[in-house]
Order: C-alpha cells, then sequence, then structure tokens
C-alpha cells in the first residue's frame, strides 16, 4: 500500500481510545496565516455539534496543519470524526472565501496514546507547537489552541 492510503494499514478505531492526530493544508499552504481564516476554521473544527460523542482534549490550529488529542466516543470511527471536522472547516471556509478551492489534503496520521501518562505530556507538546515554531512568544499569545487541562 503506497501514498495516501498507506497510514490507514493497520488503524484501528477503539472508543474510548485517545488519539493524536494531525492533518495537513492542501500543498501545505500557510492558509490559516490570514487572520480570518484561521479564526472560521477554529470556530468550526471546535463546534459543539461535531462532539457530541468524541471529546477534544487538546488542539492547536498552525498556519499549515491541525494538531488535536481526541478520546474516541462510542459508536464513532476516528476516521468519520476526522471526515467531519475537515469538511465542516472546509465547507466555512470555502463559504466566505469562495476562492480557496480546497482547504486540507487527503488523510491524517493518527497515533495511539497508550498509557495515561502519556495524555498531558502529549497536550503540552500540541499546545506548545506555535512557541517551538516561533509564532509567538508565549502560549497566551496564540489565539487558535485549547486544552481541556489549561
Amino acid at each position: 500500500m503506497q501514498g495516501y492510503a498507506a497510514p490507514r494499514k493497520g488503524r484501528v478505531s477503539v472508543a474510548g481510545q485517545i488519539y493524536l492526530v494531525t492533518f495537513i493544508t492542501a500543498a501545505r499552504i500557510r492558509l490559516f496565516e490570514e487572520h480570518d481564516i484561521a479564526r472560521q476554521a477554529a470556530q468550526a473544527l471546535t463546534d459543539r455539534r461535531l462532539w457530541y460523542r468524541s471529546r477534544l482534549l487538546a488542539w492547536v490550529l498552525m498556519p499549515d496543519h491541525w494538531h488535536g488529542l481526541i478520546e474516541l466516543g462510542a459508536m464513532d470511527s476516528l476516521s468519520i470524526v476526522v471526515q467531519k471536522l475537515k469538511s465542516t472547516s472546509a465547507r466555512r471556509i470555502r463559504a466566505e472565501h469562495p476562492a480557496i478551492q480546497a482547504v486540507w489534503e487527503k488523510g491524517f496520521h493518527d497515533r495511539a496514546i497508550r498509557t495515561e501518562a502519556v495524555v498531558r505530556p502529549a497536550a503540552r507538546y500540541i499546545v506548545a507547537n506555535p512557541l517551538r515554531a516561533g509564532l509567538a512568544a508565549s502560549i497566551g499569545d496564540y489565539p487558535y489552541w485549547d486544552s481541556i487541562w489549561l
């Protein structure tokens, strides 16, 4: 299996499992450097209607990608949750910015968090992404993130 389908090999969705998920913008364009587009994406990605079974524990929207820590709910599939996140945010962005054809690249990367001891460090890693990228001097200076622990 090659290309976009390769990461799906062996992917299993387990209710109650926590996953570190990453997906990137189409052609890795820094689409979310523009405040209005980033705000629309952040609102869509955190819309409570998308999170009625699964839970978003921590997330950050970077200029060209999104990281999230997702606790998968009963009767949810990780692929379906991610598909809803990407399609909802893309629809909202394209409604306001019709010149934008594609928002997200196909596919996503995920890693199951196997032990409780790794969950909070994973959340810290996610929300500190803007600091490591030099986008902010402190996490409070960066507007597109959240965590249930911070």
